[in-house]
C-alpha cells in the first residue's frame, strides 16, 4: 500500500468514505489516548494497545513507541502533525499506518485536542484512535474516487452526518444522533434538513475534519420557505374559512 493511496482513502473525501461505511454497518474499533505534554507520559485504552499488536499493559505507551510502530513512509507527516498539535493547541486529525511486531499493518485515524491549565498553557493532548483498515480496504477496491462520490450521494444525509460525528469524535451512534438532533432543534428545522446542510458544508470546506465538522454544525440554520409555498398555504387557509 503506497503512501498516496493511504492519503486518498483516509484524508479529504476519506472522512465521508468512513461515514458511508459506518452507515452500511462496518464496525470500526475506537480507542482513546492521553499525552502529558511536559513529560510525554502517555495513557492508552485497551483498544489502542491491541491496534499496536500488544495486550493491555504489556508495554509502556509513549510517543517513541508510536513513532517506532508507524510505517516509515508516514513518520514525517505524523511528527509534523504532533508538533503542530502540541505547540498550537488546535484540534487535529491525521491518518497513518501502524505496523505491529508481527508485521500486520493497520491504517488508523487519530483525532485530538489540547487541554489547558488555568493560565492557558497546554497540559495534555487527548483524543481518539480509529482503526479504519476495513474502510481503506473497501475504498482501495473501488475503480476510482468518483465511484466513492456517487456512493456518498446515494447515502442518507442523516447517516452521513451521524457517521462523520462518530468518526471525528469517536462517539457511539446514539450519541451522534442526539448531537445532530440538538443542532436541528436549535435551528428549528427537521433533522434531515440539518443533516443535509452539514454534509453539503463539509463537502465544500477545507481544513482538519474536526474543524470542518464543527463549522458545519454551527452553520446549520433555518431555511426560508419558498414564496410559492406560502401562497399555497394562504389559499388553503382561505378555503378552510369558507
Amino acid at each position: 500500500m503506497s503512501g498516496t493511496s493511504t492519503h486518498r482513502t483516509t484524508g479529504g473525501a476519506g472522512l465521508a468514505g468512513v461515514a458511508e461505511a459506518l452507515a452500511a454497518g462496518v464496525q470500526l474499533v475506537v480507542g482513546r489516548y492521553r499525552v502529558e505534554v511536559d513529560s510525554g507520559r502517555t495513557w492508552w485504552s485497551d483498544e489502542v494497545y491491541r491496534m499496536h499488536g500488544r495486550e493491555p499493559g504489556e508495554i509502556e505507551p509513549s510517543v517513541d513507541v508510536v513513532r517506532s510502530r508507524t510505517h516509515p513512509d508516514d513518520r514525517a507527516r505524523l511528527s509534523r502533525t504532533a508538533i503542530v498539535a502540541m505547540r498550537g493547541g488546535r484540534p487535529f486529525c491525521s491518518a497513518h499506518r501502524i505496523v505491529d511486531p508481527h508485521g500486520k499493518a493497520r491504517t488508523v485515524v487519530v483525532t485530538g485536542q489540547a487541554q489547558h491549565d488555568d493560565d492557558g498553557a497546554i497540559t495534555h493532548v487527548v483524543g481518539y484512535v480509529l482503526d479504519v483498515s476495513p474502510v481503506t480496504r473497501e475504498a482501495l477496491d473501488r475503480e476510482s474516487q468518483r465511484a466513492v462520490g456517487r456512493a456518498m450521494v446515494s447515502a442518507s444525509a442523516v447517516e452521513q452526518a451521524k457517521g462523520a460525528l462518530m468518526v471525528v469524535h469517536g462517539v457511539a451512534e446514539a450519541e451522534a444522533g442526539d448531537r445532530l438532533g440538538e443542532v436541528a432543534a436549535r435551528a428549528g428545522i427537521p433533522v434531515q434538513s440539518a443533516a443535509a446542510q452539514v454534509v453539503a458544508a463539509m463537502v465544500v470546506s477545507e481544513g482538519c475534519p474536526e474543524e470542518r465538522l464543527e463549522a458545519a454544525l454551527d452553520g446549520v440554520h433555518m431555511v426560508e420557505r419558498p414564496h410559492g409555498h406560502e401562497a399555497q398555504l394562504a389559499r388553503r387557509r382561505q378555503r378552510s374559512r369558507g
